[in-house]
């Protein structure tokens, strides 16, 4: 998929040194396409802003499409809050084949039957909801001995891998027809929906992998509120800023704890703890009125230590 980007990306300013785009700071909601892969995503969405610099919030794999929240200037000293952040996912299942890496890319492995109705899938998927542990696939970005797992898997090595314990906090199924089943999941952090869809097909006794995965959900962000790199395309520069969500909507579960403007704001931004009557050890958005500063870490005295801080644009 190729995106419109500005005319001036990747010119050359009259000095001759490479153009670094702008100072942009705040939050993008992307819906990734399928067949790209997340850092194709993000840097496509950095040229169309101009951004100087740019990271995501953990990565989608290329098969996935949905919700990819990107991060700009100061956005991601941040962006590190929402990788434990619980996610949700629309994924479709091929029953009755199993494939080499557990999805559609990869050689199918074994091909059986397939006899599954209703009430048999909703017994399955009972087995799966709760805590449950995960053996991370080969087919991974994981990392052994400083390799990742699919470097191993191209290889034709398999390494042991130790199970995980992850959360399944919703799983229901909305479709099933041709061997295919549609099923929704609300998980936490590291789980793998592909591992889920193989298991679901041990469990009904026929294998199965998947098709297609669309994240609709990560932390407080949702898929309605995205926008794909073609309509980012489409928009004119002041609208795709006016997209951007601002820093602190990346940990709005903290709580929040302000400061007055002056020496105490001041204070935090230079890097030293100031009185602001937090828990120990909590972390908390800290603010100057309503200007945000970062994120501080309650001390035993009741003050805030700053641990992320926001440099303040400097005036053109």
């Amino acid at each position: 998929m190729t995106s419109e980007l500005p005319s001036g990306s990747g010119a050359r300013a009259s000095t001759g040194r490479r153009r670094r785009g702008e100072a942009i700071d705040g939050v993008l909601l992307l819906d990734k396409p399928q067949g790209m892969t997340s850092n194709a995503a993000l840097q496509s969405a950095k040229r169309l802003l101009d951004a100087a610099k740019a990271g995501h919030t953990g990565t989608l794999d290329p098969l996935a499409t949905g919700l990819l929240p990107l991060c700009f200037g100061e956005a991601t000293k941040f962006s590190g809050y929402l990788l434990d952040a619980d996610k949700a996912y629309t994924a479709r299942l091929k029953l009755g084949v199993r494939t080499t890496t557990g999805d559609a890319e990869g050689e199918a492995l074994a091909v059986r039957p397939v006899a599954v109705d209703a009430a048999g899938l909703d017994v399955a998927l009972e087995g799966f909801r709760g805590e449950i542990d995960q053996v991370p696939p080969m087919h991974s970005a994981l990392k052994r001995d400083g390799r990742p797992l699919y470097a191993y898997a191209r290889a034709g090595v398999e390494v042991e891998r130790d199970a995980r314990r992850v959360t399944i906090y919703d799983l229901a199924w909305r479709d099933l027809a041709n061997d295919e089943v549609t099923i929704d999941v609300t998980c936490s952090k590291g789980t793998y929906v592909r591992v889920l869809a193989e298991d679901i097909g041990t469990a009904l006794g026929c294998g199965a992998h998947l098709v297609a995965l669309r994240r609709t959900r990560i932390g407080p962000f949702r898929i309605e509120d995205s926008v794909d790199l073609d309509a980012l395309a489409d928009c004119e520069a002041a609208e795709r800023r006016r997209l951007l969500k601002p820093i602190d909507t990346l940990i709005g579960a903290l709580p929040a704890v302000r400061l007055a403007v002056g020496p105490a704001a001041d204070a935090f931004r230079r890097g030293q703890a100031v009185p602001a009557g937090a828990r120990p050890g909590d972390l908390v958005r800290v603010y100057a009125d309503t200007v945000f500063l970062g994120v501080g870490e309650g001390l035993p005295d009741a003050s805030v230590q700053p641990r992320r801080v926001v440099v303040p644009a400097r005036p053109s």
